[in-house]
């Protein structure tokens, strides 16, 4: 008896510190803009700082949400910045995952092809637009624009056809006119423009004047619940990522370039990091009343049956006890 009870006292105790720290941390990011603070933590060492040389940082890259969702699905990831849109929809499904911090506001525009003409958001009547994948923020914010506008998505009855395109390779389908305009996060759509795009609409015209979630960072709960201060590690290091993307606008454009062209072996120059970080405002913090409207936008575009309850999707406490 004495023997099962110094056992069972043993498992409690591994299990206790299990508990504390985990021994690797598997975080997504993309190679975007509106991903600032994860590039710049990952590419500046900021995450693997805070984690010390218990925990191995595995950073794993993905091109859209449709992708993040799988992996948290399949237990392939711990941590991820995504746009809110897949995020609720992967937390309706039963996906176990929380949002503990905002990542960016806007960072995303309209463009269209150089080659034809554009007077705005109606011209878009009969055209193809890429988006990054169906039910991202970025589909919802087109559908949302083509509704201001007196337009719909051909699944919607319309004649706008919605084009899903990974945002890097957006700049080859335009070149190659598989599609006449594009909805995407930065840098891509300041690259495109270097190439002869036109900028139908910028980041403040997408919705609500840019004051508007874009990227968000979420974790697994089961993850958390199982290795707080990893998690908090995590946080600590976001935090240390944005802090030096607002101290530093030229070391900022270095570190995600280079950390996108380790992604995609894409270098976008500094003009275009530039504009694209200058339509990006990077921020730990999340506008929940525009989170609350993307709900509902996302449950009209039929995305999602109902909206998620943002009081257990969301939960930014530990994020603002230690931004403080």
């Amino acid at each position: 008896m004495k023997l099962a009870l110094l056992s069972l006292l043993t498992l409690s105790l591994t299990a206790q510190a299990g508990a504390q720290q985990a021994k690797e941390l598997r975080v997504g990011v993309f190679p975007n803009v509106t991903h600032a603070a994860g590039l710049v933590a990952v590419q500046r060492g900021l995450f693997q700082k805070e984690l010390g040389g218990g925990v191995k940082l595995v950073v794993r890259e993905f091109a859209n949400g449709s992708q993040i969702n799988e992996a948290f699905a399949a237990g392939a990831i711990d941590a991820a910045y995504v746009g809110p849109g897949p995020a609720m929809n992967a937390f309706m499904r039963g996906v176990p995952i929380q949002v503990v911090a905002g990542a960016a506001n806007a960072g995303a525009v309209l463009v269209g092809r150089g080659d034809l003409a554009w007077k705005g958001v109606k011209s878009l009547s009969g055209k193809k637009v890429a988006v990054p994948t169906r039910g991202s923020t970025q589909d919802i914010s087109l559908r949302h624009l083509l509704h201001q506008n007196g337009l719909k998505a051909t699944d919607e009855g319309g004649n706008v056809t919605i084009v899903p395109i990974d945002p890097a390779n957006m700049p080859a389908a335009f070149a190659a006119k598989q599609v006449d305009a594009a909805l995407v996060q930065e840098p891509w759509g300041a690259v495109m423009e270097t190439q002869g795009a036109k900028l139908i609409a910028n980041e403040k015209a997408i919705w609500e004047g840019g004051n508007y979630t874009t990227t968000v960072l979420v974790v697994n709960t089961k993850y958390a619940a199982q290795n707080p201060e990893t998690v908090k590690d995590l946080l600590r290091g976001h935090l240390a990522a944005i802090n030096f993307i607002k101290g530093s606008n030229a070391g900022a454009q270095k570190a995600v370039a280079e950390q996108i062209y380790t992604f995609t072996g894409k270098r976008p120059n500094t003009a275009e990091l530039f504009k694209a970080l200058a339509r990006t405002r990077v921020t730990w913090d999340i506008n929940l009343k525009t989170l609350a409207e993307y709900a509902q936008l996302n449950k009209e575009a039929g995305f999602a049956r109902d909206v998620p309850d943002l009081n257990k999707f969301v939960d930014l406490s530990l994020i603002r006890g230690l931004a403080k």
